[in-house]
């Protein structure tokens, strides 16, 4: 199986070389103790726990699984006792308020601590990552009675939460949801319904589970606009925010899954279980997207989790496993045969995983920043500086979390396909990956679903296209800037090109639409994926021209870290980014072939 080293030289690389993240955190109001020291540190602690105490547990729990009896589910052996390491060591409430027992640390240090972890165990950090959206939505929409109830002991790890929307009979159509919602007498509500798909819904790691549930009140109105949100916790809170009565919420029943075996994925059942309005009436889903776009871009990380794991399992099995000889002669001439990596498909696969996942770092790493900007529009209670920041974020979010999860998986099985039909025996860990990246894809939104909001949402609906422009502007100006230099005046070059034509693919659909409105379905998905090759583009190129002024000037790596790097962006632009052409014609192409064929034609039998 592989063995996880944290790729803490690359994270230094971007954090301090490429976005200057000790300059970003002085600007924050709450970035005062993200010192470089501080960060250091953070970094190399939670690399131990994630090498040492999770790593190692990836493959045993995915062979054990979760136990489910009578109602209760128990988490594979060891996951506790990790567990408890995990809220000693204070992570859970590391970019939480002070004030409710966190270290008040900006936004993206806890995404980069959750990078490591899930690429560790991705299984182990779905259970304290679902509570990060809980306290984004509590902290957002809850009262300050609710907050003061349900932040500390969620904040300290003590609880952990969850969001549950989903129920049999609808997936991403909330519309059709049907779990109800009754007004009483002392301002609560009784919650009664079935949800289903609820990741750490029911576990053993943590004394109480507070679930965020999404129900309709007695005189809501049919469809999206009738829905409310709802804290409901599976046991009672005491005034002092510790557990008290059991509350009526049951686990009927976990899913047995293709992968993320060790994580609980459970019906969940509410019969009149107790639960609290939090956001206005009827406005449950608006509050909801604070924890669904928390979810996407932690969904988004998973993307380059699996790619860096597959990669740091493909390349020690390319350097010592041996096969036949190099077409361009014997490399190894004292060896029976030379190692896989000196042949040229081999070399394809592997930096074609190490581009996804170096990329895609990049690609989140930047959203982190606005993240941050976000987040201290909250804290500052400024509520122009947040819709500002959750803009531009909202952008960004479909392209990470339906791109990455894609190339993600991508990368996966071309870890599988280096090593042959080994890569298809559990004991070596790699088909693990590609079972658990497989799920990327599809919650939290799938794929198709995230090109629906970036296309017809984000783009034509809401922006007109201007948040394209607004982000092929930050294109621009960096291709303005390295146009004179020698070395990066091709990155520059294309990435202009690319620019304009993205602009002219946007204003197309617009104009196709007004005649057409189901060109914005048929078109969603390229481009999505055109999008998304176009931005890890620009995020190559950028670290490229990092890359050749430190080796200019001198930088914290070795002449060879930057090279590295700049070999990879060549990599990427000459071998990867084509692809971006070949979804040119899925955008541009007419919805008819697609919508032409009758419902009953499809069946062959």
């Amino acid at each position: 199986m592989p063995t996880y080293k944290a790729p803490l030289r690359d994270m230094r690389f971007l954090l301090n070389e490429v976005f200057d993240y000790p300059k970003h955190y002085s600007k924050l109001s709450n970035g005062a103790d993200a010192t470089p020291d501080m960060v250091e540190a953070i970094l190399g602690e939670a690399a131990k726990l994630c090498e040492d105490v999770l790593a190692p547990l990836n493959l045993s729990g995915d062979l054990e699984g979760c136990h489910f009896e009578n109602g209760v589910v128990t988490t594979p052996k060891g996951f506790k006792e990790a567990y408890n390491q995990y809220v000693a060591g204070g992570w859970q409430g590391l970019s939480h308020p002070a004030e409710y027992g966190g270290q008040g640390l900006p936004m993206s240090m806890g995404l980069i601590k959750s990078e490591m972890m899930g690429t560790a165990n991705w299984s182990f950090t779905m259970y304290p990552g679902l509570s990060l959206g809980c306290m984004n939505t509590i902290m957002q929409h809850g009262t300050e009675a609710q907050k003061n109830l349900f932040m500390p002991p969620l904040v300290d790890g003590r609880w952990t939460g969850t969001m549950c929307l989903t129920e049999p009979q609808c997936g991403t159509d909330l519309g059709q949801m049907k779990s109800k919602a009754e007004p009483q007498a002392d301002g609560s509500y009784k919650i009664t319904g079935t949800k289903i798909f609820i990741s750490a819904g029911e576990h053993d790691l943590a004394e109480n589970i507070v679930h965020i549930v999404l129900a309709r009140l007695p005189d809501a109105p049919a469809g999206t606009k009738g829905i409310s949100l709802f804290i409901v916790p599976k046991f009672l809170a005491n005034p002092d925010s510790t557990v008290g009565a059991r509350n009526a919420v049951a686990c009927g029943s976990i899913e047995h899954k293709m992968g993320i075996r060790a994580s609980a994925t459970c019906v969940i059942n509410f019969d009149d279980a107790t639960g609290y309005l939090i956001a206005a009436p009827n406005k449950g889903l608006d509050a909801m997207f604070t924890f669904m776009n928390t979810a996407r871009i932690g969904t988004a990380v998973q993307g380059v989790c699996h790619a860096e794991l597959s990669f740091q399992g493909s390349l020690p099995y390319a350097l010592e496993r041996r096969s036949m000889r190099s077409v361009s002669g014997k490399k190894e001439p004292d060896k029976v045969a030379d190692a896989l990596i000196y042949h040229g498909d081999v070399r394809r696969m592997l930096l074609t995983q190490k581009a996804i996942a170096e990329g895609g770092r990049a690609m989140i790493y930047f959203a982190a920043q606005y993240a941050d900007h976000m987040v201290n529009g909250i804290v500052e209670k400024d509520q122009k500086k947040y819709e500002h920041w959750d803009d531009k974020l909202g952008f960004l979010t479909p392209i990470l979390k339906g791109f990455l999860t894609e190339l993600g998986l991508e990368a996966a099985n071309l870890g599988m396909q280096v090593f042959g039909g080994h890569g298809y025996i559990k004991e070596h860990g790699m088909e693990q990956i590609a079972r658990d990246a497989r799920i990327a894809t599809l919650y939290e939104g799938t794929t198709g679903i995230q090109a629906l909001d970036l296309l017809g949402r984000k783009t034509l609906i809401m922006t007109r296209g201007k948040a394209v422009r607004d982000f092929t502007g930050i294109m621009l100006t960096f291709c303005k800037n390295n146009a004179l230099n020698s070395n990066m005046r091709s990155f520059a070059w294309q990435l202009s090109k690319l620019a304009a034509q993205w602009n002219m693919l946007t204003v197309r659909t617009m104009l196709t639409a007004r005649k057409d409105r189901e060109i914005v379905a048929s078109a969603s998905y390229d481009f999505l994926m055109y999008s998304g090759y176009v931005t890890m583009a620009y995020f190559w190129a950028v670290q490229a021209a990092v890359a050749y002024e430190k080796l200019e000037n001198g930088g914290a790596e070795t002449p060879e870290f930057y090279k590295a790097k700049i070999q990879t962006a060549e990599f990427y632009f000459e071998r990867l980014l084509p692809r971006a052409k070949g979804h040119i014609a899925g955008i541009v192409a007419s919805p008819k072939s697609l919508m032409q064929m009758g419902n009953d034609d499809f069946a062959m039998v």
